[in-house]
């Protein structure tokens, strides 16, 4: 029969005898050969050999349960690695040689870059513009080191973005007065279009073979066709003979409007400036953004209700 233990131990330790049911302390376990321990005492923790890895025939032989593919490219898993193995590679070529010398923006080699929908097709990927935006931006800084010190890496680097034709044969022909005195000029504003004729005359105005006024019957809208001319003080100097197709009335008298300054210039080079500053020679390009699913206009949403 086992004696009581004379010391309070708690119960987890304890054991009961199988002939008297009396609890006892339990029997240090060693544990199985083998099985390492996690110990920080003395003589009890079990280490592996150290590794000399400065010999190869030393080192252990690869586990087959425990290798990894490393992919070629650290863009692998976002979701355009080609492009951003590119704009990675363009910026670290900038960074390379961004102190060698330049040449003024306007004296630049002429280069033909590919577009947004070229450059989709030759990496396979759904680029954005505004991202391929980002790739012609370097592009553009890297064409401007002087070509006298231009590495061969960065020119083989920016050969892939190049389109394969000559942007020197593509010359704008200039607008020019034809035998009747008239110069032309063509204007657009979101799907308007006008064709204006412009003559040395008294100021008449003919849109499609109609007055001014039967065309257009907002005041704001004759004076926005005609602010090109109101704007330089050319109201009684020019006939305007113009025919316009599309849109809506606003569209229409905008339209009107870049493609008399067009005309105008035709006949006076020197008032670019000054149409310039009156907004009258840069072509707009807002448009209406379209309808999305799912909502009630381009962006706006349904009532949202709780229950």
């Amino acid at each position: 029969m086992a004696a009581k233990h004379p010391f309070h131990v708690p119960i987890r330790w304890l054991y009961r005898c199988p002939e008297c049911r009396i609890r006892l302390p339990r029997p240090a376990q060693r544990p199985p050969p083998g099985r390492l321990l996690n110990t920080t005492l003395p003589g009890r923790a079990i280490a592996a050999p150290p590794i000399d890895f400065s010999a190869p025939d030393n080192l252990p032989p690869p586990n087959a349960h425990n290798v990894r593919v490393i992919p070629a490219s650290p863009s692998y898993f976002s979701g355009r690695p080609e492009f951003t193995d590119n704009l990675l590679n363009l910026q670290a070529l900038l960074r390379k040689y961004q102190t060698l010398p330049t040449v003024a923006p306007g004296q630049a080699p002429r280069v033909a870059w590919r577009t947004v929908s070229q450059y989709r097709l030759l990496v396979g990927e759904p680029v954005r513009a505004s991202r391929y935006k980002q790739v012609i931006e370097v592009l553009k800084r890297l064409n401007q080191i002087h070509p006298a010190v231009m590495p061969p890496d960065l020119q083989d680097a920016m050969q892939i973005y190049k389109r394969d034709i000559n942007p020197y044969a593509v010359v704008k022909q200039p607008a020019v007065v034809d035998e009747d005195g008239r110069s032309c000029g063509i204007g657009r504003r979101k799907s308007s279009s006008a064709k204006v004729y412009l003559v040395h005359g008294e100021g008449e105005v003919l849109v499609n073979g109609k007055s001014i006024n039967h065309i257009f019957g907002r005041i704001y809208d004759r004076e926005s066709a005609l602010w090109a001319l109101k704007a330089t003080n050319r109201m009684d100097k020019y006939n305007v003979w113009a025919l316009v197709s599309g849109g809506g009335t606003t569209g229409q008298a905008e339209a009107l409007t870049l493609g008399t300054a067009k005309a105008l210039m035709v006949h006076e080079p020197d008032l670019k400036p000054a149409l310039r500053r009156a907004g009258c020679v840069t072509r707009d390009p807002r448009r209406v953004e379209r309808k999305k699913p799912g909502k009630l206009k381009a962006r706006k949403m349904p009532a949202w209700v709780k229950r």
